[in-house]
C-alpha cells in the first residue's frame, strides 16, 4: 500500500510539471516584430533594398544583428524600440562597409556588359546587366566579388573583372568628364584610329564612355579603368549630342524594338547580349532616353493604365503589356511577362527570342497563348511617375558642370 502511495504520489507530480510545460507561455520576442514592421514600410522589395536584420534575446536586451543599406530604415527601428522602453544592443552593421571596401563605396562598369548575381560566385542566378559605363554604389566586398546597386536601385553580385572601384573623389572626376555613348547594337573599339587594328574591346548599344578627342573619323574615348581607345564616329554620339537629339517619339521605340529582333531569350539579361522579356522592354526604353524598373512585376506599377479589358485599339506603340496569372479569392496576381504593343495589333517581346506576335484573333499567326493570360497594358511613354528616370533630368553618367561645359 505505502509503495503504492508513492506511486500515485509520484505520478501525479509528473503530470501537474508536464501541465506546467504545455501551459507555459513562451516569452515573445517583441523586436522582431518591430522588424517585420520597419521592413515592410522600408523594403517591402528586397530586390531594391537590403534591410536583413534579426534579433535575439540576452536577458532583459535585445542584440539587435544584420546588414541594411538604409540608414533610415535602421534608425527608425532603433527610434521605435526606444518608444516601447525595450532595451537593445545595436550591432546592425550598416552598408557601405566602408572598411573592407577601403573608401571604394563606388564603381563604375568597366566592360560592355556585366553580369550580376544574386549571390558572389558565377553559378548562381543571373538577376540582372549593367552595360559599360554605368555607376554603381558598392556596398560590400566577398573575396573578388562586389556588392552593388544600379541606378534603377537593383541589387546584385559583380565579380572585379567587371567593376572599376572608386572613392568619392574619382568617381566625381570620372562624372565631369564629357561621355560618348555607343549607339551600335554590336561593335568594337580600336587601338589605333584605324578599324583594322588591334580590338581593345567589344561593345554594345547603350555603352558610355569618356571622350577625350577626335582623330580621322574616330573618337578617342577613355574606360574607367583607364584605358584608352577609338571608335568609329560612325557609331557612336557625344552623349549630351545625343539627349539632345532625342525627341521620346513613340516611332523611335518601334523603331529601336526592332533593331533587336532575333536577340536570344537570357534570363536576367538586359543588353543586347541577350534579354529577356522585362530586360528587353528596358533596354528598349534606356536606348531612347529613359531608365524602367528591371522586372515586369515591378515595371507594371509604373505609368498610367490604359486597358485591362483586350480593348487594344487603345493602345499606341511603346505601351506595355502585362501577361500572367489574374488574383483570384486565395491567390495573389502574378505578373510573369511584358511586351510592348508596336501598332496594327501587334507586340514585340522576348520570349524564346525576340519576335513580333499578334492579338488579332483572325490572324494564322495569332498568339493565342499570351493572349488568354493578358492582364492589362500601361503607358509609360512620357508618363511622370517617381520609378521612371528620364535622362534628359537625372545626372546618372555626367553632372551639371558637363552639361553646362558642352551646351557653351
Amino acid at each position: 500500500m505505502k509503495i503504492k502511495s508513492i506511486y500515485i504520489a509520484l505520478l501525479t507530480v509528473l503530470v501537474l510539471v508536464s501541465c506546467g510545460k504545455t501551459t507555459e507561455k513562451e516569452e515573445v520576442n517583441k523586436a522582431e516584430d518591430i522588424i517585420a514592421q520597419v521592413d515592410e514600410q522600408y523594403a517591402p522589395d528586397n530586390r531594391v533594398a537590403l534591410f536583413d536584420i534579426e534579433s535575439h534575446q540576452n536577458g532583459d536586451t535585445y542584440v539587435l544583428k544584420g546588414e541594411s543599406n538604409l540608414p533610415e530604415a535602421v534608425q527608425e527601428l532603433k527610434s521605435k524600440m526606444e518608444s516601447q522602453d525595450l532595451k537593445f544592443t545595436d550591432s546592425i552593421q550598416l552598408l557601405p562597409d566602408d572598411k573592407t571596401l577601403e573608401g571604394k563605396t563606388l564603381g563604375v562598369v568597366k566592360i560592355s556588359v556585366a553580369n550580376l548575381r544574386d549571390k558572389p560566385k558565377h553559378s548562381a542566378q543571373l538577376v540582372t546587366q549593367a552595360t559599360l559605363g554605368m555607376p554603381l554604389n558598392v556596398f560590400k566586398k566577398d573575396g573578388g566579388w562586389y556588392y552593388v546597386q544600379t541606378p534603377d536601385g537593383y541589387l546584385g553580385w559583380v565579380d572585379y573583372g567587371g567593376i572599376a572601384n572608386k572613392t568619392k573623389e574619382e568617381f566625381s572626376e570620372w562624372k565631369s568628364a564629357e561621355k560618348l555613348i555607343y549607339l551600335e547594337a554590336f561593335g568594337n573599339s580600336f587601338q589605333e584610329a584605324r578599324s583594322d587594328s588591334q580590338s581593345i574591346s567589344d561593345l554594345v548599344a547603350g555603352d558610355i564612355l569618356e571622350l577625350l578627342s577626335e582623330q580621322n573619323g574616330f573618337y578617342k574615348v577613355k574606360y574607367p579603368d583607364g584605358r584608352e581607345a577609338f571608335i568609329s564616329k560612325a557609331e557612336a554620339q557625344p552623349y549630351q549630342d545625343w539627349l539632345t537629339s532625342l525627341d521620346m517619339e513613340k516611332e523611335d521605340l518601334v523603331e529601336t524594338s526592332k533593331k533587336l529582333m532575333g536577340l536570344p531569350y537570357l534570363w536576367g539579361g538586359t543588353s543586347p547580349k541577350g534579354v529577356d522579356c522585362s530586360g528587353f522592354t528596358k533596354t528598349v526604353y534606356f536606348l531612347n532616353g529613359m531608365v524602367l524598373p528591371r522586372d515586369a512585376s515591378q515595371q507594371v506599377h509604373t505609368g498610367k493604365l490604359i486597358d485591362t479589358t483586350r480593348n487594344f485599339e487603345k493602345l499606341i506603340p511603346g505601351d506595355l503589356l502585362f501577361f500572367g496569372r489574374p488574383a483570384t479569392d486565395s491567390t495573389s496576381e502574378r505578373v510573369v511577362h511584358v511586351g510592348m504593343w508596336i501598332g496594327d495589333n501587334q507586340f514585340i517581346h522576348s520570349m524564346g527570342d525576340v519576335h513580333i506576335s499578334t492579338m488579332d484573333t483572325t490572324s494564322s499567326d495569332f498568339d493565342e497563348y499570351n493572349y488568354d493570360r493578358y492582364l492589362r497594358s500601361k503607358r509609360v511613354f512620357n508618363e511622370e511617375d517617381k520609378n521612371l528616370l528620364y535622362l534628359k533630368q537625372q545626372n546618372i553618367f555626367t553632372d551639371a558642370r558637363t552639361s553646362q561645359k558642352v551646351s557653351e
